[in-house]
């Protein structure tokens, strides 16, 4: 097995029947790879919830409002990583205002997407280290 990668190209077929090969742009490419980054962490997402809801009911209770809410967070990360952040777009996926969305990131903390609380938690804490050590 190679440990290179390659990109296999699209196959055009002409009008007389003949096949030739189309190399893909790099924004296709890319277009590509995004989709099917998307495509991985949703599916990651959907076997963590199979995991959670495979937990016994007899050992919890299952309350309806926290559940409810817990589905409604994943609906709104799920639009916002499709829509790359962009609340107005997901707000138009999910088929709600933009004032009710935004309410509710607020409301229920929804973190940017892309943004990682740990790495700017310790980079401030690194500033802070450093304007004290001067």
């Amino acid at each position: 097995m190679s440990d290179s990668l390659t990109w296999r190209t699209l196959d055009l077929v002409t009008i007389d029947g003949a096949i030739a090969p189309v190399s893909l742009p790099d924004t296709a490419l890319n277009n590509r790879l995004d989709t099917l980054r998307e495509v991985a962490l949703t599916l990651l997402r959907e076997v963590e919830s199979l995991r959670v809801s495979q937990q016994p009911v007899t050992s919890r209770k299952v309350r309806l409002y926290d559940e409810v809410q817990r589905f409604e967070i994943e609906l709104i990360r799920s639009a916002l990583l499709r829509t790359g952040g962009n609340q107005s777009r997901a707000a138009e996926l999910l088929g709600v205002k933009l004032t009710t969305l935004n309410t509710k990131v607020k409301r229920y903390k929804i973190l940017p997407v892309g943004y990682c609380p740990d790495v700017t938690s310790n980079f401030n804490a690194e500033i802070h280290d450093q304007g004290t050590a001067a």
